[in-house]
């Protein structure tokens, strides 16, 4: 924090959205020179993470941090006011950008990417707007950078510019815009309607004064306008966006898309109804019920994928519900759990992934099928690839474990006993899913006809790969040890606890 001390603690706002963008433009002047080019994204990405720090620790002093920085109409405006939830978001985006970037170098090297340049450019420009949802004062700004980051997404979606990575563009662009447009704009504009107001505010913003049927469809239209929550049935762009090279389904799955979104849904039901008035809402246990179905089937889906990425895919549909539900228990520890679970999944989940991406560049398999005996080949990357497996499907000793227990916590105590069987089955189905991946690749034997396997014939994905795999690893392990700052914060979010 000594770094920023000079500064004034509204500006380090400023900073956090504007360092990765001025990192994007240096990404496109450096482009010609691709160890320059990478060594800005690093620095850059270092830079923020050390701003968000910085963040945290006015956050934990209870120093007030917000900006405004234009009225567009009047008592309303882009603005941006720091609090605990968007700050464990931004400390889960910044600190994998810089785990992300380094393993997009190996990545892109190794695999011979084109458009590089676009692709380092687009990513800083994604973290920039994440930065503006995390920090969002209204929902007004809150859609803005929302739809920014749909935006700035979209080129890294269609990064292979063949007919398949454009036709997953366009599902991926048609639906987050169609129901950002045909229901969270609409949701936006009733809440303005009905308040006044579209400030984030401790306790929420309506009152017994409002009509709970009109607010029970409001719930509804936020529910299923953050399409990057991926709630079915609007879930199918995730798995179309499956076509993007690994580290931008890293940057998907674990950074910066969906966690947007289930963030946002969090953020929605903490400061805009409130913990307490979502509990009057008869429209609660109805989209808490579509988040619980969306886990057990997109679990299901995915046990019949024998592509990697596809079964990854569906997984995190079902692990983004896991947090949706835990805000929709309308429980204080519910809602912490569904908070831990943002980061907790993002560091398992960027495990998984990147072992799909290193599986790819150093032996080009893409099927679970084909993987057979390859962990002998390949053993540093299949251990991490179980360490984050055991970490999704929340057994000790992960990071996992926690954000899973919290949440059956949640549901005993507002008797759902229907979510703690629903939370008990998808984590069989995700044994079920995700294990046998590395039995297979240790223990079955080699594909016929394959060399015998020796520890001098080791063929690892490139140094860079195996550095982002092995701390994302470490992290999942790390956070089942070392949670403490973490439910620290959390416990700031108002009306949220871990006790």
């Amino acid at each position: 924090m000594n770094l920023w001390q000079a500064l004034e603690p509204a500006q380090l706002i400023t900073l956090s959205i504007c360092i990765p963008f001025v990192g994007a433009l240096l990404v496109i002047a450096t482009g010609k020179r691709p160890n320059l080019r990478e060594a800005v994204t690093l620095i850059t990405a270092a830079i923020l993470f050390s701003i968000v720090l910085a963040i945290t620790d006015y956050t934990f002093l209870g120093t007030t941090l917000q900006l405004d920085v234009v009225e567009l109409f009047p008592g309303l405006g882009i603005s941006f006011n720091v609090e605990p939830l968007g700050v464990l978001f931004a400390l889960v985006a910044s600190f994998l950008w810089i785990v992300t970037s380094i393993y997009a170098i190996g990545y892109m090297r190794g695999h011979n990417e084109i458009n590089q340049t676009r692709f380092f450019c687009c990513f800083a420009l994604s973290i920039s707007s994440v930065m503006g949802i995390c920090f969002s004062g209204n929902l007004l700004t809150l859609f803005i950078f929302y739809e920014v980051l749909t935006l700035s997404t979209y080129p890294l979606v269609t990064h292979a510019g063949n007919d398949a990575a454009k036709q997953g563009g366009r599902v991926y662009l048609g639906i987050l815009l169609s129901t950002s447009i045909a229901f969270l704009l609409f949701a936006i504009l009733g809440t303005y309607a009905l308040t006044g107001t579209l400030d984030f505010r401790a306790g929420g913003i309506f009152d017994d004064s409002h009509n709970k049927v009109v607010l029970s469809i409001l719930l509804v239209l936020f529910c299923y306008g953050v399409g990057k929550a991926a709630i079915m049935p609007f879930h199918r762009w995730l798995p179309a966006a499956m076509v993007a090279p690994t580290p931008v389904s890293a940057l998907l799955h674990a950074v910066a898309v969906v966690k947007a979104g289930v963030f946002s849904i969090l953020k929605i039901v903490i400061y805009i109804f409130g913990i307490e008035g979502l509990k009057d809402l008869v429209t609660t246990d109805v989209m808490l019920y579509v988040g619980a179905a969306t886990i057990v089937l997109s679990s299901s889906i995915a046990m019949t994928k024998d592509n990697l990425k596809a079964r990854l895919a569906y997984s995190t549909v079902s692990q983004l519900s896991y947090i949706v539900v835990g805000a929709l228990l309308a429980s204080s520890i519910a809602s912490a759990g569904a908070a831990l679970h943002i980061a907790t999944h993002a560091v398992g989940k960027i495990t998984l992934f990147f072992c799909a991406g290193a599986i790819m560049v150093a032996s080009h398999k893409k099927n679970i099928s084909d993987m057979v005996g390859l962990g002998r080949k390949m053993p540093i990357t299949f251990a991490a690839f179980t360490i984050g497996a055991i970490s999704i499907i929340g057994l000790p000793p992960m990071a996992g474990t926690w954000s899973k227990w919290y949440l059956a916590i949640g549901a005993l105590e507002t008797d759902k006993f229907i979510i703690v069987a629903v939370l008990m089955v998808s984590s069989l189905l995700n044994i079920a899913y995700l294990l046998p991946i590395p039995i297979k690749a240790f223990f079955s034997k080699p594909v016929e006809g394959a060399e015998p396997w020796r520890w001098s014939q080791t063929e690892e994905a490139p140094l860079p790969i195996l550095v982002a795999l092995i701390i994302t690893s470490g992290c999942c392990l790390a956070l089942f040890f070392y949670l403490q700052p973490l439910v620290d914060l959390i416990n700031l979010i108002p009306g949220v606890s871990t006790k």
